[in-house]
């Protein structure tokens, strides 16, 4: 808890009620982003209330979409969310509300001056979830991830601050988010097909002769059929050229931003490993990288965060983030 304060107080966050809801959000962040918690921890405390914020808001919603109580109906669901949508528009607009992680993400938001429609993005992609199970080809599921994920990246960017114009590492942020979504959903592809949700393009699906149907059978046998494997195989492709395009934005952001990048990086690339080492059986196992290799990559990656800290730097080419001491 110390160290959680600690990080409130160097981001300027002093009003009471304000603090608790940045420590809701973390712990949020803590429970349920584990590999990308793990990173975040590279970063200066400074930074990383604002990162608990945005995971935590989108956790919440994510979580009425995807786990809702016992007897909770589509309708109800949407209700939900349109009243997500008007309590956000009021605070972000400056008013007040009863949950603590939109009061939290409006604070962030104000302090980083983030446009809401990247919010409204992302309230649209919470909506696809209630009524779309199945994406017809990559260019379908991108209209998805872009608000679901691709707008996740942009609103971090900011907050991480960047040594170029923010509209020269604003592709590449983006591409970072659905690279990080795109390995989530082949990790958990019988998790989502129990939701009654496919997020593999059917079209590369089909090219391997794989459909719904299969993809069941595999989820109820816990065993993939050799079709099902060589689809995953062509998607964890599709997945390394999101993680291609994604890199060079590494080296644009802050100094002090990058080894928290560059961790999350390899952590989460590292499922697709594991995912290939099992020769893309997702069903069998879900896909996880181990407490040990979290430590092997965060430690180093801290050190060179505690270097970038102690260099001194002219603040006036960083972009983006709070110029405060860090």
């Amino acid at each position: 808890m110390r160290g959680a304060l600690g990080e409130l107080d160097a981001a300027g966050v002093r009003e009471e009620r304000l603090r608790a809801d940045y420590l809701h959000c973390r712990a949020l962040h803590a429970h349920h982003g584990r590999t990308y918690y793990t990173a975040t921890r590279v970063l200066p405390p400074a930074r990383r209330p604002a990162v608990h914020a945005l995971y935590g808001f989108a956790r919440w919603v994510d979580d009425i979409v995807d786990e809702p109580e016992p007897g909770t109906d589509t309708a109800h669901q949407r209700a939900r969310l349109d009243a997500i949508d008007a309590g956000l528009a009021r605070a972000l607009a400056g008013g007040g509300s009863a949950e603590p992680a939109l009061r939290a993400l409006a604070d962030t938001a104000r302090r980083y001056r983030l446009p809401d429609s990247y919010f409204t993005a992302f309230m649209a992609s919470m909506r696809m979830d209630l009524t779309v199970t199945q994406y017809t080809d990559l260019a379908h599921l991108r209209s998805y991830m872009y608000g679901s994920a691709a707008v996740i990246g942009l609103q971090v960017l900011p907050v991480l601050g960047t040594v170029v114009p923010h509209h020269e590492a604003a592709p590449h942020a983006a591409a970072l988010g659905e690279a990080f979504q795109l390995t989530n959903f082949l990790r958990d592809v019988a998790e989502d097909l129990e939701r009654g949700r496919v997020y593999l393009p059917a079209d590369v699906l089909a090219e391997h002769g794989v459909d719904r149907g299969l993809l069941e059978r595999c989820r109820r046998a816990r065993a993939a059929d050799p079709r099902a494997r060589r689809a995953i195989a062509a998607m964890v492709e599709v997945n390394q050229d999101f993680y291609r395009r994604a890199r060079p934005g590494i080296a644009m952001l802050s100094p002090v931003a990058r080894p928290c990048v560059a961790t999350a990086f390899r952590l989460y690339r590292a499922i697709l490993e594991e995912i290939r080492a099992a020769d893309h059986d997702v069903w069998s196992i879900r896909h996880r990288v181990s407490d040990t290799r979290k430590a092997v990559a965060a430690v180093p990656a801290l050190a060179r965060a505690l270097l970038a800290r102690s260099v001194p730097r002219p603040r006036v080419g960083e972009h983006g983030a709070h110029l405060r001491k860090e």
